[in-house]
């Protein structure tokens, strides 16, 4: 992968690494199409629902702490930046720090569509930097200043020697991809561009860069990380802009989720030589230690990792051990991002169920440097294999495999689906928390969590006779997969 900093723009997931929203087969269909770069995706006639880049990427932008995000579009688009503002400043209460992050709006009307409205962004910039203050400012495009053509870059360009902070243009058009994702590397671009900086002379830490969402297992991760001397820097959710202008002096970069962490630490490697530990995901015992040996080798701390995982296992794996006896032989349906569909797929066939489908909401064919993504590699090598699906989160699709399969569970990152599950008399849960299936400790928890959701079924039950869904016996009567094959 070739990183260009001089451009504020990046190309999207499609033309970059060959994402895809649309496909059905099997899992090995889909990773063996992925290595020989044939695997093309399949376009809907229908779309039920997905979610906005601009929403991925604003949001993570807006967890670092006091900078300013100016979302230049019309009040409709702005209105994501509630969510987004207030979980900023949840997170950093729940952390003990104080954010003074702020999320504006320029409001644009029907004259500044036709007209144009950059002197009326150039004014809003310099208010918001005098009023202020912040340490950064990324100053965001949306799909109607994209359709128009506005020229953020040359108005960021001019008021450059006007501010007295970073500041940086990002081209966040909700239109520009179907892939959500992409808002993640295009808030990556945008801190590589202008607020990383290169490392100073001589100087190397002990910091290993950790790219998450919400860092709730903070302690956690300190304290692993402590028995390793190494020292976490938690991204972007209360970041500070001091932290991340020297990611590029970290020892290493490490992420939760491959979905969110991809770009940046490839392009760290890139740019500044800071090692990205490829592995699969913490998730589950095989995924927490085949990364924790990882980031030993990379570190050079090879010896401290086999020693915590030497007290670790005789603490927990009997216990595991003794809960798998009541989940074997179960089956589960799994709808998440490609981060985690095929990571928790990966776990659960740890603790003896069987995935008879998982609908990824879209699918990367490769990573920035070329590479089948982990997760995918370690089921073929391991020879998984199951029925998948590339849904981009289209309910109508999971119902119609919940009703056909019937499973004793389905899994989701996203609450909405869940809901829905439920309704339609299945057990559901929702893996909100990115640590969840952290480790040792959080596996065994999730295990226990299943046998709660299958043991008593009552809630699933009770709500399904009393639920009249939308969809009609002719919908449940389509087989997905043909359907889907129909429609490329």
């Amino acid at each position: 992968m070739a990183i260009n900093f001089n451009n504020s723009n990046i190309a999207t997931r499609e033309n970059r690494i060959g994402s895809i929203t649309g496909y059905v087969g099997t899992l090995k269909d889909l990773a063996n199409q992925s290595q020989c770069g044939t695997l093309k995706g399949c376009s809907r006639c229908f779309s039920q629902s997905s979610t906005c880049l601009s929403s991925c990427g604003l949001s993570q932008l807006a967890a670092i702490r006091d900078v300013a995000v100016i979302h230049h579009g019309p009040a409709g688009c702005s209105v994501a930046g509630s969510s987004a503002y207030y979980m900023s400043k949840v997170m950093a209460k729940k952390r003990g720090v104080t954010s003074d992050t702020i999320y504006v709006g320029t409001d644009m009307n029907e004259n500044d569509t036709i007209f144009g409205s950059t002197e009326s962004l150039r004014k809003i910039i310099l208010e918001v930097n005098r009023r202020y203050a912040p340490k950064a400012i990324f100053v965001s495009s949306s799909c109607a200043t994209g359709i128009i053509g506005e020229d953020i870059d040359s108005t960021v360009e001019e008021v450059r020697e006007e501010v007295d902070t970073p500041i940086v243009a990002v081209h966040c058009e909700g239109f520009k991809s179907r892939i959500w994702a992409t808002g993640f590397d295009i808030a990556d671009h945008a801190v590589l561009q202008e607020i990383v900086q290169p490392p100073r002379e001589g100087v190397k830490t002990n910091k290993i860069n950790f790219k998450n969402f919400f860092e709730s297992a903070r302690p956690e991760i300190i304290d692993i990380f402590s028995k390793l001397d190494l020292e976490p820097v938690f991204l972007y959710c209360n970041s500070t802009v001091e932290e991340l202008s020297h990611l590029s002096e970290s020892i290493a970069t490490t992420c939760i989720c491959g979905t969110l962490g991809n770009y940046l630490g490839n392009a760290l490697e890139e740019k500044y030589g800071v090692p990205y530990v490829r592995s699969i995901n913490q998730c589950g015992i095989r995924g927490f230690e085949a990364w924790l040996r990882e980031i030993g080798r990379v570190t050079g701390r090879s010896d401290k990792v086999e020693q915590y995982i030497e007290e670790q296992r005789v603490i927990y794996l009997p216990q595991i051990e003794e809960v798998k006896k009541e989940l074997k032989g179960l089956t589960a349906v799994i709808g998440m991002g490609p981060g985690y569909t095929f990571e928790v797929s990966r776990v659960l066939d740890e603790l003896g169920i069987k995935v008879v489908w998982a609908l990824a909401w879209h699918y990367d064919k490769k990573y920035e440097n070329g590479d089948v993504p982990p997760s995918m590699k370690y089921l073929l090598d391991n020879d998984i294999d199951f029925e998948a699906s590339v849904a981009d989160q289209q309910n109508y699709e999971v119902m119609n495999i919940l009703n056909q399969y019937r499973p004793d569970m389905y899994l989701s990152r996203h609450p909405g689906s869940t809901v829905w599950a439920i309704k339609n008399g299945t057990p559901a849960i929702y893996v909100a928390d990115e640590y969840m299936i952290f480790g040792y400790q959080h596996t065994l928890e999730f295990a226990k969590t299943i046998l709660d959701a299958i043991r008593n079924r009552s809630f699933e039950k009770n709500l399904a006779k009393r639920s009249k869904l939308p969809y009609t016996d002719w919908w449940y009567s389509q087989r997905v997969d043909k359907f889907l094959e129909e429609a490329k």
